[in-house]
Order: C-alpha cells, then structure tokens, then sequence
C-alpha cells in the first residue's frame, strides 16, 4: 500500500489547476500559496507560523512545501519528509526561490521515520493521516520523535461535515478521492486515534468559501447560493461540521 501511495503522489501535485505558471517557478510556488491560504484563511490564526523560532520542528507529508516555508520565514529549524520524490524536488525549490533553508528535505516513510526518538519539538502534520496506510503507526512514529512535552498539530477531513454530505448530494468529488486511501473520521474518531497524547484539543474549521475550482452550474450554485446560506446559519449549530478537524497535542 505505502508503494501504491508513493506512485500516486509522485504523479500529482495538490492544487496545480490554480497556477498558470511553469511548475518550479516563484510564480507557481506563490499562486499555490495564494490559493492555500485563501481557501484556508483559517489557518494562520490557528498556527502561529512564527511562533516556534529557534525550535526544531518536523512536516510529514510536507509536499512542495508551502507551509513549512512560512515555519523556517518565523525562524523555526525545519525538517520535511514526504513519500513522493516530486514533492521534495519542488519543496528544495520552493525553499531556494524564497531565500530560506531547512535542515533536512528529504524522502521518507512517516510510518517509519528515520529519526532518533525526541528529535523534535514540535511535529506538523497538515491532511496527511488521512492518506497514509496505517494513520496509528504514523501517530505513534510523531509520538516517537516528539521531545518531552513537545507539541503535535494535525489535521483530518470530518465524516460528519457539510463538505462530505455536499459532495454526496452535488455528486461532486472531492480533491484526491480517487486516492489508493483516504479516510474521514468522527471527532470522536480521531479523539480516539490519537490517545497516544495529552492535551488534545480538536478545532473543526474550514467552512464554506466561494470556490475558484468548479466551474459549470454546480459552481455557479455553489458560491451564488450556498456560501452565503451556509454562513448564515447561527454558529452554534454548524460549527460542528467543518470539513477540517484540526488537532493540538502534547506528548
């Protein structure tokens, strides 16, 4: 399964229909960064990405890298590992193009990472657990190299969110369903999952944005009538429902 995963992030690269630019340019690095943070403008507020200078602080799954730049920009000493060579290719890019080093990119399993035990810090893991062959082996390989009281962010997709019933009743896909896995879980679920710490503290978040991805009358639907309803409902009663399960932990 780790083989199947590999061959297929190898062969894409999340979010390329929102550049026009050459892959490898600063363009393109900058148009994914843009769209990233427009779509989830939550995340800023939630991490604080310069908050952790002078700390070692570990990205699984960190793809081209965009997060981890905004880390090593706040003074964090940032190691990445991802399964897909492509990704780490274009995360060493990314970091030259924007004048900010690492201290490691490299390609390498999450479920067996190659670090001794109380590395780091702190470990991030943003919409990764959901695509790995064994998400309680990755947790406990982050647990692993986790410092004393060293602290652990992930995220998952929520099953019981607006976005996963949208899609059911759109009959639209969402982004990487045809992936080898891809799981969704209850926040109780991942409360679950992630035993292995203290502390936890999970954030539901990402709601309802008008979308540059669909085009066509769903699109159309979508960000004329949708968003706006959505975001009317009293807050109480959607907050449940983002499609983002954002987890804060110690170990």
């Amino acid at each position: 399964m780790i083989d199947a995963i590999t061959r297929y992030w190898n062969t894409r690269i999340h979010d390329l229909a929102m550049t026009t630019h050459p892959v490898g340019t600063r363009e393109f690095f900058d148009d994914l960064d843009d769209y990233r943070f427009d779509k989830l403008h939550y995340l800023p507020r939630l991490v604080d990405f310069n908050g952790y200078a002078g700390r070692r602080l570990l990205e699984v799954g960190c793809g081209i890298g965009t997060d981890l730049v905004r880390f090593a920009r706040g003074g964090a000493r940032v190691t990445g590992i991802d399964l897909a060579e492509t990704a780490i290719d274009l995360a060493r890019q990314n970091f030259a193009l924007h004048g900010v080093e690492a201290e490691t990119l490299q390609v390498g399993n999450a479920e067996a990472l190659p670090f001794d035990e109380g590395s780091f810090d702190v470990v991030y893991g943003h919409g990764v657990i959901q695509y790995t062959a064994d998400p309680a082996r990755l947790l406990a390989e982050c647990h692993r190299v986790l410092k004393p009281d060293g602290e652990a962010i992930f995220m998952v997709y929520n099953r019981v969110s607006w976005l996963n019933a949208l899609s059911k009743v759109m009959r639209v896909d969402l982004e990487h369903e045809d992936a080898p896995v891809l799981r969704k879980y209850s926040m109780g679920e991942f409360r679950a999952l992630l035993a292995p710490y203290r502390d936890v503290r999970i954030v539901p978040e990402r709601f309802p944005v008008q979308s540059r991805l669909h085009k066509g009358w769903k699109g159309l639907a979508y960000n004329t009538f949708f968003v706006g309803a959505f975001n009317a409902l009293p807050a109480g009663l959607v907050r449940p429902l983002g499609w983002h399960l954002m987890a804060f932990a110690k170990k």
